[in-house]
């Protein structure tokens, strides 16, 4: 997704009035068929072609750090302050 559709979604679930690169959704939950779930991450793809371009390296390699920090988040590594 892009700027606005993160916008929204970090506004609305977490109280946070700004378009930020990555976004984790923990569910923590085992599904009817035995597998387990374990959230959802969603990649802004506007501020990923940026950080893309600043870090010169490609639009794939970016979204690959970025997917990577979501899971990361999933599985309750965090940054230093958060709750």
């Amino acid at each position: 997704m892009g700027d606005k559709e993160i916008h929204q979604l970090n506004k609305k679930h977490l109280k946070r009035d700004y378009a930020t690169d990555v976004l984790s959704f923990n569910m923590n939950e085992e599904l009817p068929d035995g597998r387990y779930y374990l959230g959802d991450v969603i990649v802004n793809l506007d501020k990923a072609s940026t950080q893309a371009l600043e870090n010169h390296q490609s639009l794939e390699q970016e979204v690959a750090r970025l997917v990577e920090h979501g899971v990361k988040h999933l599985l309750g590594v965090h940054h230093e302050g958060d709750s």
